[in-house]
């Protein structure tokens, strides 16, 4: 049995060396326009050009890890795409965008502690810099609102907004769509195929079982039913 366990995951791994598309989308143009907005955001709270430069390799080297086809340096870009829409509406602008980088650096399919490890590595590295302690302890629990998408109500708007940015994947084209669910499955190419769909199933469904998926009346209005014929078309064709 373990013998057949060993083969089966060495051939997994060799069917995700081959298929892997982690950076096919990132461009080198990409990554310097985010190096550049990352030195620009973390330049106003810190003149120390080690560190600056100490932090972006680090930002790049997690978010191309081999093993991540959508939780990437482009799923950090349409975030900042989308938070650039924003930019009257969002009230501590630097933290919000400082949580976008941090959210998801830390990103294993096998972790249930991805969010907690991401925010304690910002914090960790925050705290190198003068953004203040209050704004560090936000920028940490905007990370955390990752784990369930879900809000409280009475939330303040910068928090729904974050939340939204992170699903707004969910109303693109159809596309769009099923290329980023496949992205997904790469990730957790790992799990044996009747294993991964019915996750993903309970996992989109709890979704759709809430009220709105998103959080703002902005994409409530403007993406919320794309984003459910979405879901329930994955679900039907896709799982």
């Amino acid at each position: 049995m373990k013998k057949q366990l060993l083969f089966l995951c060495l051939i997994g791994l060799l069917i995700n060396a081959c298929t892997n598309n982690s950076t096919e989308k990132i461009t080198v143009e990409m990554k310097d326009s985010l190096k550049i907005a990352w030195t620009k955001l973390i330049g106003q709270f810190t003149t120390d050009e080690q560190l600056i430069t100490g932090t972006w390799q680090q930002i790049e080297q997690h978010y191309t890890e081999d093993h991540r086809a959508y939780h990437n340096l482009t799923h950090i870009n349409n975030m900042l795409e989308e938070a650039a829409q924003f930019d009257q509406k969002i009230t501590d602008k630097e933290v919000v965008l400082l949580a976008i980088w941090f959210h998801d650096i830390i990103y294993d399919p096998l972790s249930k502690n991805n969010e907690k490890d991401s925010a304690e590595l910002a914090k960790k590295i925050l705290s190198q810099t003068d953004l203040s302690p209050e704004r560090i302890q936000k920028c940490y629990d905007l990370i955390l609102l990752t784990v369930k998408h879900q809000p409280e109500k009475t939330a303040p708007l910068d928090d729904k907004l974050l939340i939204d940015f992170d699903l707004e994947i969910l109303s693109r084209d159809w596309e769009n769509y099923k290329t980023y669910s496949e992205q997904v499955r790469k990730e957790y190419w790992m799990y044996p195929a009747p294993l991964f769909k019915s996750g993903r199933k309970k996992a989109m469904g709890k979704f759709l079982e809430r009220p709105t998926i998103y959080q703002t009346p902005f994409y409530q209005e403007a993406k919320e039913a794309k984003a459910r014929n979405n879901i329930k078309r994955e679900m039907k064709e896709l799982l």
